[in-house]
């Protein structure tokens, strides 16, 4: 990957898109997708939730969580959180754009911002919340023999909707709502094949 692909993706997420706006009933949340260069290719740094946590424990994901009151807005909730979770501070990172808000079956409007910061970097694991931390080489997400769609049939309804998984990384599956936004994230930087 070229080292360059920040300032493609800054362009491109700098241009006007309309698809960024609210969903009402949704509660709102935010991530960080933390971007590192290393060993020559971009890397995107994940998650993996406690067991312990009342929500999607022990899933995969990107560092975030709800708006809360204090937050000025969905940016500063999404550098809290990557703080509070992994210790990156807000000041080391510098926020590229925002990808389009995803809506998930457990109804957050998750508003997705992409950042880079400094590697190797002195995280510091909140251990309630976060059971591993590790990056993922963009290369390795943008090859399409990496991911597979499979049918989930939701408990409440009973209606099968496609979910995308990504294979397993060092034994950590991503899937759901992070691989939809990792395959948002592929979409514009056009290394996601239509």
């Amino acid at each position: 990957m070229k080292k360059d692909l920040i300032e493609q993706l800054r362009i491109t997420l700098s241009k006007p898109r309309t698809s960024l706006q609210s969903i009402n009933d949704a509660r709102p949340a935010a991530v960080l997708i933390p971007f590192y260069w290393d060993a020559e290719d971009w890397h995107l740094l994940f998650t993996r939730r406690t067991e312990s946590l009342e929500a999607h424990r022990g899933q995969v994901a990107f560092p975030g969580g709800a708006i809360e009151p204090g937050d000025i807005d969905a940016k500063q909730a999404a550098l809290r959180e990557a703080e509070e979770e992994i210790g990156i501070k807000p000041g080391d990172v510098d926020v590229i754009g925002q990808l389009e808000n995803l809506r998930t079956i457990t109804d957050f409007e998750i508003t997705p911002y992409i950042g880079t910061f400094p590697w190797p970097y002195p995280l510091k694991i909140n251990t309630v919340e976060v059971a591993n931390v590790f990056g993922v080489p963009l290369s390795w997400l943008a090859d399409p023999t990496n991911l597979e769609i499979k049918d989930r049939t939701l408990e409440v309804s009973g209606i099968q909707v496609p979910v995308f998984y990504f294979r397993p990384f060092e034994g950590e599956i991503i899937w759901g709502a992070t691989a939809r936004i990792t395959i948002s994230l592929l979409k514009v930087l056009e290394l996601y094949p239509t």
